[in-house]
């Protein structure tokens, strides 16, 4: 995108940069770096991060307050292709509702890479909102061929729609972050911040807690476990910097239960020693954790289920 193109600037003496304030959202398929991208923008991790398809679920909330501008980051399920169960519908109800009111949307893709489930995350893409082409995990391409591969792949995305940018770059690479708040700023409307300056999510402590707990679960049981399985809290106290959270793990069969379970517990120890330390760290205090794992059938293909367990 030319500099002539980019929202203009007010001509003239040079004036105190006005306070800018919009929403950001981040789509794509699954698994091309959304919650990765989230969590480096935020500066914190608030989204949950797997190799596993189908890992975010929720529409969740990131903030990023700067001295000019407030960035709120709307992290988005992975648009569902592949299976017509009802978590799949509320996931992508969850997408779609969001492009419908935001100021920019982050369109994001795996750098070199465009396929046939890329193609139907696009085709849901507003027209009346700036869109800009996030072509993530650039340092997966290979340095001595990034120009034989990224040149044809950037042109050919020039054809698939009317992108304001093409970002290419990497969430893990700092000074990529730094240059994709730039290219963001001017996007936003001006106006007040709709958040603290130190806020950094929308969701409650309690929604943090089963998301953690939820990704220990995928890191640990890999690809034996499907994804149909999901994490309720039953409980969530404060005592001064103490926080009790009593928590179960749902499943849709026994053998899943025994997935959880390990050999001798091992398994569901490390999950809950591992879920227990992240709390910590992000609630700043102590954390006492109880993890319970109970077998529930159906449960994801079920609406008022769905509902029940936290799902829109």
């Amino acid at each position: 995108m030319t500099e002539s193109n980019r929202p203009q600037q007010d001509a003239g003496q040079p004036q105190p940069a006005a306070f800018r304030c919009g929403t950001v959202a981040i789509v794509g398929r699954p698994n091309v770096g959304k919650s990765t991208l989230i969590n480096a923008l935020v500066g914190q991790k608030i989204s949950i991060t797997s190799r596993k398809a189908q890992t975010t679920r929720h529409r969740l909330v990131g903030i990023q307050t700067t001295d000019d501008a407030q960035y709120v980051f709307v992290d988005t399920p992975g648009f569902q292709t592949r299976h017509a169960s009802a978590l799949n519908r509320s996931l992508n109800r969850a997408v779609t509702s969001t492009l419908s009111s935001v100021d920019l949307v982050l369109f994001v893709v795996e750098a070199g890479q465009y396929g046939p489930d890329d193609e139907k995350v696009l085709a849901l893409l507003p027209r009346n909102v700036p869109v800009l082409l996030v072509a993530n995990k650039l340092d997966t391409v290979p340095a001595d061929k990034r120009s034989s591969i990224m040149l044809p792949f950037l042109e050919k995305m020039g054809h698939q729609f009317a992108f304001r940018e093409v970002v290419p770059m990497s969430a893990k690479t700092r000074d990529h972050i730094k240059r994709l708040f730039a290219i963001i700023r001017p996007y936003l409307p001006e106006g007040e911040p709709m958040y603290d300056a130190d806020a950094l999510t929308d969701r409650s402590e309690r929604f943090l807690a089963s998301e953690i707990i939820r990704e220990k679960v995928f890191r640990w049981t890999g690809d034996e476990l499907p994804y149909t399985s999901t994490v309720v809290i039953d409980k969530f106290e404060t005592e001064g910097r103490l926080r009790r959270v009593f928590a179960t793990i749902l499943v849709e069969r026994d053998a899943h239960k025994a997935m959880i379970i390990g050999a001798k517990g091992s398994k569901l120890k490390q999950i809950s020693t591992e879920a227990r330390l992240d709390m910590e760290k992000l609630f700043d205090g102590k954390v006492y954790l109880e993890l319970w794992i109970k077998v529930k059938s159906g449960w994801a293909d079920n609406e008022a289920g769905l509902r029940a367990y936290g799902y829109e």
